[in-house]
């Protein structure tokens, strides 16, 4: 959805590179961006996963018994809102 506002529908690679690239201490809400699934994509190793996870759920989002998130409730935007993007 990012990607599509951005007006670069198929570009979702590009949301996650410049993520990628946020200086440490950014003020952006990374962990808000899950993939068009509903899962987080970040690589499993690491610390970034569960944190992300855990931040997501202080968020108030719940995660189905798959590991994912239903887009259809807390996907952005609402669908109430989606008339107002240009």
């Amino acid at each position: 959805t990012i990607a599509a506002i951005a007006g670069h529908p198929r570009a979702a690679r590009g949301v996650g590179r410049a993520l990628r690239q946020l200086p440490d201490g950014s003020d952006v809400p990374w962990w808000r961006v899950v993939n068009a699934r509903g899962e987080i994509s970040i690589p499993r190793s690491g610390l970034a996963r569960p944190l992300q996870r855990a931040l997501l759920r202080e968020d108030g989002v719940v995660f189905g018994e798959a590991g994912r998130v239903d887009m259809r409730v807390f996907g952005w935007p609402a669908e109430d809102e989606e008339e107002d993007i240009p």
